[in-house]
């Protein structure tokens, strides 16, 4: 019976059965013309849930650059992920996710979620929107690299942006928006994490930045979990009560996934192993020990 208890104890110690999933990090990705404070009604929310967020600073300067840099972002964080894109950001989690096993739910925010070979004009040309209309372009030179950014005009920002905001706020908005290069939106997607990850969308029905036409195409096309609401652009800000509880969702069905098995070798293949040899080792030591005593105490045994 003591050599019952010594061998089957590993198994117990490494828990056995019961499987325990460590919260996922949330990140936050914001989009074009805006910065990571506009995420900040979600963040406190989200903190007050009890989950870890990063909400970095998107350097919108081209698809291929900025997913990289998110990449690297994702990179320094340990454990499960939950992405989450706005507008521009998006593409940006689409292509950052690639490859990474740690991210388990994508959550698009009135986004780009463009398929290998789009781009956000080439998505736009077929469900166009007031942007096209409502931007400058500005010559841009900066360590030798030239470009174009394209900024909100100031008396467009709201009606195309952020309608559902009170005017005295989006007058900042316009004097504080971050520019976005050209190239954010001409690159080709090379890659779309949606085809293998878990993916929820929040269209905004009264978005005039994006056409909530192409949000439907897109959220359907992914197969997503959808929701609609009565937002602007930037339902983030409008809305952040009803954004949260879409990365909740998505958040919840990261945390009760169930584990893959992992390839053979694997750490957790390991002790998977020697917590079954443990308890066949166990079993066979308690029926040997049986035999044992019937034998000495003259009882047979079955």
């Amino acid at each position: 019976m003591a050599l019952c208890a010594t061998v089957a104890a590993p198994a117990a110690a490494d828990g056995g059965t019961t499987t325990t999933t460590a919260k996922p990090t949330i990140v936050l990705v914001h989009g074009a013309f805006a910065d990571a404070s506009s995420w900040n009604g979600v963040v406190e929310r989200l903190e007050r849930r009890g989950y870890s967020v990063i909400a970095p600073a998107n350097p919108l300067r081209g698809l291929y650059s900025d997913s990289t840099y998110i990449a690297s972002v994702l990179d320094s964080i340990k454990g499960p992920l939950v992405l989450v894109g706005h507008s521009y950001g998006g593409a940006l989690i689409s292509s950052a996710a690639a490859g990474n096993g740690r991210v388990k739910s994508l959550v698009y925010v009135s986004a780009l979620m463009p398929d290998v070979g789009e781009s956000g004009m080439s998505l736009a040309a077929r469900f166009p929107s007031e942007l096209g209309t409502a931007t400058n372009s500005v010559p841009y030179r900066a360590g030798g690299v030239s470009g174009t950014d394209l900024y909100l005009k100031p008396d467009r920002l709201r009606p195309v942006f952020a309608a559902d905001l009170p005017e005295s706020t989006t007058r900042v908005m316009a004097v504080t928006q971050r520019p976005v290069a050209t190239t954010a939106f001409s690159e080709k997607a090379k890659v779309a994490a949606w085809k293998h990850i878990p993916s929820w969308f929040l269209v905004a029905k009264q978005g005039r930045t994006i056409n909530p036409d192409q949000e439907r195409f897109e959220a359907q096309r992914a197969g997503s979990h959808t929701v609609e609401i009565d937002s602007s652009h930037v339902a983030m800000i409008t809305h952040p009560e009803a954004v949260t509880d879409l990365v909740l969702q998505a958040a919840t069905a990261a945390e009760s996934a169930r584990p893959e098995l992992p390839a053979t070798g694997s750490p957790h293949a390991a002790r998977t192993k020697t917590a079954l040899t443990g308890i066949a080792a166990a079993s066979l030591i308690a029926g040997a020990g049986a035999v044992l005593l019937g034998r000495r105490w003259g009882r047979p045994t079955s």
